[in-house]
């Protein structure tokens, strides 16, 4: 009986693991407007899903973030690269990769990315000059929460001795990085580059973070 009810229950708790995966996905409707953000909470960044691994048109570009300080005398710190080490951490591990990456690359997602529907609306009003569609509440509460949470994670990983006087940081900045790569057509040319794009978010107050 122990077993059978070990059994049931891992079983429901996977159907609703399952269902909520099912439910990010699904196309927009009030119901999902209304509790996508319950669920997403659950689901990343470890959980998050998405359709790139099958799309027509796989991911051509490195994204990361760089990080920098306000110290308490004013003084403002340069950037420091708070990706680079975990990227490099997963890449030399194919088998265990380290998930720390995916901590970051779930809410860059969440800050640059929309609803796949009212993406697909957007590029159609640009391209026919109209006036694009607003960020739906649900979009604008998505992306503030993904910015709190990278600017709070950066905080964390920024070195000890950021601030010269020991001091932790009062304010913490978050710039966002896209790398384009080269085409698929252009792989085998060595002077083929790609282009990078930088997004400087908003200052963020340290003592707001914790």
């Amino acid at each position: 009986m122990t077993r059978r009810a070990a059994l049931l229950i891992g079983a429901a708790l996977l159907g609703l693991h399952f269902a909520a995966a099912a439910f990010s996905q699904m196309p927009l409707t009030p119901m999902k407007i209304r509790y996508y953000n319950k669920v997403a909470t659950y689901l990343e960044p470890y959980s998050a899903q998405n359709w790139m691994l099958f799309a027509p048109d796989p991911l051509s570009e490195n994204r990361g973030i760089l990080a920098r300080a306000q110290c308490r005398d004013g003084s403002v710190t340069s950037f420091y690269d708070v990706t680079a080490k975990y990227i490099a951490a997963a890449q030399s591990s194919r088998f265990f990769p380290s998930r720390m990456s995916r901590l970051v690359t779930g809410n860059m997602q969440q800050l640059s990315g929309s609803d796949a529907v009212l993406a697909r609306l957007r590029e159609s009003e640009r391209a026919k000059n109209k006036t694009e569609l607003p960020l739906m509440p649900h979009e604008k509460t998505s992306q503030q929460e993904a910015l709190r949470f990278v600017s709070r994670y950066s905080l964390t990983q920024l070195p000890a001795s950021t601030c010269g006087d020991g001091s932790p940081p009062e304010q913490v900045q978050v710039r966002m990085y896209i790398q384009t790569l080269p085409p698929w057509s252009e792989r085998h040319d060595p002077a083929a580059e790609g282009q990078v794009d930088a997004y400087d978010m908003e200052w963020m107050k340290a003592g707001d973070l914790l």
